[in-house]
């Protein structure tokens, strides 16, 4: 029986009609878009590697100790977990358009403050803003790339994220060679930011054109590792597939041609549909139970400690410990992010070809090694072969720790550890970084090698003892 004769489906043109053009648009095309969220990306990872080379220079300014950088971090990280968890309600209210302009504005008026604050309470308060704008500014950006990006421009978007940390130590190393104040560093990066600001306000009606605005048109939508094709390039029997048509299967999916085992997903449909859950989710008090689940909160903990407590203090080693330049000393610091974004780039040649089990050994092991090359009381070449080896190495281990989680507490555990492991992962961002600065503070900048190497031995007996398998 032929279906009833209705209006045609969102997209579709009407069977008896010709094909009509598409009216044109005002807005930018699909490529500017993606150029923008990736020069996003970049501008967060611009006040890290500010901070890193900066740090010395603001404290002598604004009159503080050492390990009050503390205050900023943890400043920041408030700001950055509270606009994460309001990212839902905000993008609801707001749009993703217009909250990645008002965010990146934010960001912008933050930087500002950082470059004119008299006073280390106004230099934390912008810390705090710089937080929320820059969390809201990558969950939006992560909501939006999920649903209108590929598997490639989503790895490339975060990869300019390690892209963004690399230049932050360059310009402000740029600046104080041109024996300018740490401040211009930062107002260059806040002009940066909002230029940016004006970019997303002129694109505003692109971004609310976008699946955000059409969840119901972004699951029927053929799904390809490149993007979605449109719903007229689809064979004509599938345009309405039956099930969708009758009232009495609303909500229903056809079922899956192939029998799946038990705990295996099922793939995503020709349409994007969504893949079937694999294993019920466990109560949370079940799964905070178990010690394995604490066990990679604390590795979480530990690895993000070493990579942002390398990226704080390598600067104030290799000046004052190790007698390099600021100059030498800015670019060898860059090196170390760049590392760590060429390791992330390629990581996935070597994980597919080797398998993640023993890229994540090699890494931590790695890791190590690196750690013990700043500890040498050698050289100022030998902690900067250190820094670059221990940015190559860590590359791969965050994701590759977030992708075994399963394998490590269990399928119907995995949602509820991978929070517990992002929050201990703000932490370790945190408040490590800052006993750090207090340890330097109390004895000297050469304490900092032996902490990381430290922290490496820790992080590999971690993986080693949180990888046993499951009783």
């Amino acid at each position: 029986m032929p279906p009833r004769p209705g209006p045609p489906a969102p997209g579709l043109p009407a069977r008896a009609s010709p094909p009509r053009a598409s009216p044109p648009r005002a807005s930018p095309p699909r490529a500017a878009l993606l150029l923008l969220a990736y020069l996003a990306f970049a501008s967060l990872g611009l006040p890290d590697g500010l901070l890193g080379v900066g740090w010395p220079s603001i404290r002598a300014d604004l009159g503080v100790p050492i390990e009050a950088v503390g205050l900023l971090l943890t400043a920041g990280s408030t700001g950055y977990l509270t606009s994460s968890v309001l990212a839902g309600f905000t993008l609801a209210r707001l749009g993703v358009g217009a909250l990645l302009a008002g965010s990146t504005l934010l960001t912008s008026l933050a930087l500002t403050g950082y470059a004119t604050s008299p006073a280390m309470a106004v230099t934390t308060g912008c810390a705090l803003l710089l937080g929320l704008g820059s969390g809201a500014i990558d969950s939006g950006l992560n909501a939006y790339a999920a649903g209108a990006f590929g598997a490639r421009h989503m790895n490339w978007m975060h990869a300019f994220f390690g892209l963004g940390v690399a230049a932050g130590p360059l310009i402000l190393t740029g600046v104080l060679n041109a024996g300018l104040d740490w401040r211009w560093g930062y107002g260059v990066v806040a002009a940066a930011q909002l230029a940016l600001a004006a970019a997303f306000a002129r694109t505003v009606r692109a971004w609310r054109n976008g699946p955000l605005r059409r969840p119901a048109a972004a699951r029927t939508e053929w799904a390809t590792a490149e993007g979605a094709v449109p719903a007229a390039a689809r064979p004509a029997r599938h345009r309405h597939p039956r099930w969708r048509r009758d009232a009495r299967h609303r909500g229903r999916r056809p079922l899956p041609r192939h029998r799946w085992a038990a705990g295996h997903r099922a793939p995503a449909g020709p349409y994007g549909d969504p893949p079937a859950p694999a294993a019920t989710p466990a109560r949370a008090r079940d799964t905070l139970r178990l010690p394995t689940v604490w066990l990679g909160a604390v590795a979480f903990v530990v690895y993000v400690a070493i990579e942002i407590g390398t990226g704080l203090w390598a600067f104030l080693l290799l000046t004052e410990g190790r007698g390099l330049t600021a100059g030498a000393a800015g670019v060898a610091l860059s090196g170390y992010w760049a590392s760590l974004f060429v390791g992330r780039v390629v990581q996935g040649i070597g994980a597919e070809r080797l398998g993640p089990g023993r890229v994540l050994r090699g890494s931590l092991l790695g890791m190590a090694a690196g750690a013990a090359l700043v500890a040498l009381p050698a050289p100022a070449w030998v902690a900067v072969s250190g820094l670059l080896v221990l940015g190559f190495a860590a590359a791969p281990v965050y994701p590759l720790l977030t992708l075994n989680t399963a394998e490590r507490v269990g399928a119907a555990h995995a949602d509820r550890t991978i929070g517990v492991q992002t929050a201990a992962a703000g932490l370790g961002g945190s408040v490590v970084p800052t006993g750090i600065g207090v340890l330097l503070g109390r004895t000297s900048v050469e304490a900092l090698g032996p902490a990381l190497l430290v922290l490496a031995v820790a992080l590999v007996a971690l993986h080693r003892v949180a990888s046993r398998p499951l009783a």
